[in-house]
Parts: C-alpha cells; sequence; structure tokens
C-alpha cells in the first residue's frame, strides 16, 4: 500500500515540477510604458496639460507650476483627506484631485496661464540685456 502511495506522491510532484516554471511567469502587464514615467507625468498629460512626449524633467517643472498656480491651490484645499487615486502617490494626490475637479474651461485657462509665466519671465530677461 505504501508504495501506491508514494508512486502517486512522486507523480503528483513531478506534475508540479514540471508545471512549476511556467506558473512563475507573469502575465505581460498591459501597458509598461505608462506606468514607466513619473505620476506627476501621467496627470499632465490625462488632463491635456503637456504633450506625452514632454520630457520628465520639463513635465516636472510644469507640475510645480501647476501645483503653484492659486486656482489649483483653492481647490487642493477642498481636496476630502480620504480620497484616493489609482498610482497617484500622496505627494500629487492633492493636485491630481485638484484637477480632476476643474472644468474643461478651467483647464483650458490654466494651460493658458502655465505657458505665458515662462514667456514673460524670458521676454523680461530680454529686456534687461
Amino acid at each position: 500500500m505504501s508504495a501506491k502511495i508514494l508512486n502517486a506522491n512522486e507523480k503528483t510532484c513531478q506534475h508540479a515540477a514540471m508545471k512549476h516554471p511556467q506558473q512563475n511567469k507573469r502575465a505581460p502587464q498591459a501597458h509598461p510604458p505608462a506606468l514607466s514615467v513619473p505620476s506627476y507625468h501621467r496627470i499632465l498629460v490625462k488632463h491635456g496639460l503637456i504633450e506625452k512626449t514632454m520630457s520628465i524633467p520639463d513635465a516636472y517643472k510644469v507640475f510645480l507650476k501647476v501645483g503653484a498656480d492659486p486656482e489649483v491651490q483653492k481647490l487642493r484645499r477642498k481636496v476630502a483627506p480620504g480620497n484616493r487615486i489609482k498610482h497617484v502617490p500622496a505627494l500629487y494626490l492633492a493636485t491630481a484631485m485638484a484637477l480632476q475637479g476643474m472644468t474643461k474651461q478651467e483647464l483650458d485657462a490654466l494651460k493658458l496661464r502655465i505657458e505665458e509665466r515662462p514667456a514673460s519671465k524670458s521676454s523680461l530677461g530680454r529686456v534687461a540685456n
């Protein structure tokens, strides 16, 4: 009797050993490139404030300008502390929630304000030279 049980166990073990490598393989993720960029970049692209091809350092500069905008700051204060968005760290959550609560017109106005800031600074620099 014990020989039959041993053989059954051997078959089970052999079968499990054969399946083991296949089970360890993870299914490929649907969008690996999207997760390879920082969340602030994805947030800005999602709301149409930057192009998807913008470099990460430039996107971060834009994100800082967005966070410094008075309208965004006002909305950030109203964000409930318990709210969450998938794949957004807490550091960027309030800004992401504020942008999510804005209308298309408000986002367009924000985009214009963000684009105006560097132009006005550079034009002042040219006048001074």
